[in-house]
């Protein structure tokens, strides 16, 4: 695999054309953003664990934790690895002992995964210098009178059955 860019997530936004949700990623160091659109079940996910929001009983990425948790393995990271046609592509690595796994996954699995068991996030060299929408998106993010017009703009009608 080529080099790896460490990568927060910094957002998750719902486009306002498609209504769907877009997670955010951006390099540590740099001001492009890599926006990846997942399924309102996967954002809704990723907005608990953002939120510190714990369910009354544990829910899919909860109970992959708790079963790679008990099985005496942790997971080392998330890497989005891979992008063919506007479809991404993410391994989840996980460790035990000297043992290292890697597993294929959903962006937004990897990432909520990731996310829940406090591991780094990375993205192929590749996805970052294909991503065709960043540049795009980085310019609407950063420019926050833009950004701002667009978001006062939003209702709660837009955001669907996604939970706030």
């Amino acid at each position: 695999m080529d080099n790896m860019i460490e990568v927060k997530l910094v957002g998750l936004i719902l486009d306002p054309i498609s209504k769907t949700p877009v997670i955010i990623l951006k390099p540590m160091a740099e001001n492009k953003i890599i926006p990846i659109w997942i399924g309102e079940f996967e954002a809704n996910a990723i907005t608990m664990e953002l939120e510190n929001i714990n369910p009354p009983r544990p829910m899919t990425h909860d109970l992959i934790r708790s079963i790679l948790y008990k099985l005496d393995w942790t997971v080392e990271k998330a890497v989005i690895t891979d992008v063919v046609e506007n479809t991404y592509y993410a391994e989840l690595y996980v460790r035990q002992h000297n043992d290292i796994k890697k597993i294929d996954c959903r962006p937004s699995d990897a990432v909520t995964i990731a996310l829940k068991s406090r591991a780094n996030i990375y993205i192929s060299e590749y996805v970052y210098s294909t991503s065709v929408l960043s540049d795009f998106f980085a310019d609407f993010v950063h420019n926050e009178e833009r950004f701002e017009k667009w978001f006062n703009s939003l209702s709660s009608e837009d955001f669907g059955n996604i939970e706030q």
